[in-house]
């Protein structure tokens, strides 16, 4: 294949997979781009002072600049929602008289909430309200007229956010003394107090939205994102921001990501190319090579380039090739000094989940997603590939043990183990890897399961996710899948990169592993501690237990 092969394909008006088609419709306006219509809080040790089983409300006390942040999430447009376990009621430490004399005293000192959602049992009871479980997240999603994936939930203890995670809202951990560091350590977004927490979600709504428009009528934009499948896909809401308002968008991007790309709607050409500063084996600087991809770029007419790049990588050397190409107005995120080569220079701070990183560099361009087009991962319906019909009706569990990178694979045996206890539970298993995998894949299989390995391409791969319950994979292509199509995942996540960045988007999620393991945020490729403890302690029964917490059951979808 050529280092320049273009594909003229138009893939504008194609119907897409969605996240958003699995929540249902909901009954709330969708303004374009926003991340959340609510907000919701956990009571004790969030908005109040933590007092076990309280049930006198002169004991209620509202944490430091409580009542100030609220009023500001109210300012701005967000329906508030306290979520709270009470299993005092279920111990008989208070009666429902005095809980709610006590929500009636925070409600004097707070302010109106939209809707109190309350647990009323004890763990032993085995509900689907009490946090971790989802069941409150969802429920006041429902009482405030959204979807969970539109929600923010701010807690104290891992549990809140474990709940959120699990409904597909976002989660903030907000610590107190009592919060255990290993529930810190697996929170993708911790803010130091309530305060601070309004604060960032604030920005990040704000940031989505452009300020001012990008000037002229953009004919052309050039979109680059030069990485692999997974770096792709999570570009694709702000590649669809760049397509509402361009006449023709062409994306350069690198071999690895070239099969993602076919799947994104809102590109109309692909140029690929793998540029040597951000490829993970790169060749050698080839100076007639290079000439040629400039003269390329040129060719497109771009009125407008924009550069998605992780938070790792530095989009100057190709900003340089670009204005030697003749493009006039260039946008990227760049820390470094990029003297006349940006015209757009836009900073994120660190732990932003990169769809949202990209969406606020295509807003800083001037640009935002159409009306009724959600912040989520999205695939063209029409480049999916058939699902197979001989691997039966959907509700299967897809088990994905492989990464590009070894650091985040899930080791074999413990791949192994968890096809065995998924299997024993009742669940169907696909087991899927690439060519280069068919070794592990038919390893896992052979305790339970399909062997899938080095059967499909990406497209085929994304036809096979679509139609799962639940996908197990760890921090690799196919969770981006999964958010892509809805699906929940398990996710077996190496703590080599945060979690706040790059785990699952806007999808139901079980977050194991351990966040902790001395391999956090080295980004190695391969894993620097022996043993791979990271990922070699999962016991399989909590994948289990985890799919459970999905409300996915053996035999069948959720």
């Amino acid at each position: 294949m050529r280092q320049d092969q273009e594909d003229p394909y138009q893939r504008r008006s194609a119907r897409a997979y969605a996240a958003a088609d699995r929540a249902g419709s909901r009954s709330v306006d969708s303004s374009a781009g926003v991340l959340y219509d609510a907000v919701l809080l956990d009571r004790d040790g969030t908005l109040i002072e933590d007092v076990p089983y309280n049930g006198d409300p002169e004991k209620v006390r509202p944490v430091p600049g409580a009542r100030a942040a609220l009023d500001r999430l109210r300012a701005a447009g967000l329906r508030l929602a306290v979520v709270t376990n009470q299993s005092g009621l279920a111990r008989g430490y208070f009666s429902a008289e005095q809980m709610w004399a006590v929500h009636a005293r925070v409600e004097e000192l707070l302010g109106r909430f939209d809707a109190w959602l309350i647990c009323p049992h004890d763990d032993a009871d085995g509900c689907a309200c009490r946090k971790p479980a989802p069941g409150l997240v969802h429920a006041a999603a429902r009482e405030l007229g959204t979807t969970a994936s539109r929600c923010a939930m701010v807690g104290d203890i891992g549990r809140d956010v474990a709940a959120a995670l699990a409904a597909g809202a976002a989660g903030v951990l907000v610590p107190t003394p009592v919060t255990r560091p290993e529930e810190i350590a697996a929170a993708g977004w911790v803010a130091h107090d309530l305060p601070a927490a309004v604060d960032e979600i604030l920005r990040r709504q704000q940031a989505v939205q452009p300020v001012t428009a990008p000037g002229d009528p953009v004919r052309t934009a050039l979109v680059v994102r030069s990485d692999s499948a997974g770096d792709v896909l999570v570009t694709g809401p702000a590649i669809r921001a760049v397509a509402a308002g361009a006449q023709r968008v062409v994306l350069l991007c690198g071999p690895r990501g070239r099969a993602a790309a076919d799947l994104l709607p809102g590109i109309d050409e692909i140029i690929e190319y793998p540029l040597p500063w951000i490829d993970s084996t790169p060749g050698p600087v080839d100076p007639e090579s290079v000439r040629s991809l400039t003269a390329r770029l040129g060719a497109v007419g771009a009125d407008q380039a924009v550069v998605f790049t992780s938070f790792h990588q530095s989009a100057l050397p190709l900003a340089l090739l670009l204005r030697m190409a003749g493009i006039g107005r260039i946008a990227a995120i760049s820390d470094d000094y990029p003297g006349s080569l940006l015209d757009v220079r836009h900073r994120v701070p660190v732990g932003v989940p990169e769809p949202e990183r990209a969406l606020s560099l295509a807003a800083a361009a001037g640009h935002r997603l159409p009306d009724g087009d959600e912040p989520v991962l999205r695939l063209r319906r029409d480049a999916v590939a058939p699902r197979p019909a001989e691997l039966g009706d959907p509700g299967y569990v897809v088990l994905h043990p492989g990464s590009a990178a070894s650091s985040r694979a899930c080791p074999p045996e413990v791949a192994t183990r968890i096809a065995g206890a998924l299997t024993a539970a009742g669940h169907r298993v696909l087991v899927t890897g690439g060519r280069d995998e068919c070794g592990i894949t038919a390893r896992v299989a052979a305790a339970g399961g399909t062997d899938l390995g080095g059967r499909t391409d990406l497209a085929g791969l994304a036809a096979i996710v679509a139609d799962a319950s639940a996908v197990v994979v760890g921090n690799t292509g196919p969770a981006h899948l999964a958010a892509a199509t809805g699906v929940p995942v398990v996710s077996l996540f190496a703590p080599t990169v945060p979690f706040g960045q790059w785990g699952p988007y806007r999808v139901p999620t079980v977050r194991l592993g351990d966040a902790a393991a001395p391999c956090r945020d080295t980004r190695a490729a391969s894993c620097p501690v022996p043993g791979h403890p990271c990922l070699s302690g999962v016991d399989p029964d909590e994948v289990v237990d985890a799919l459970r917490t999905l409300a996915v059951t053996g035999g069948g979808r959720r």
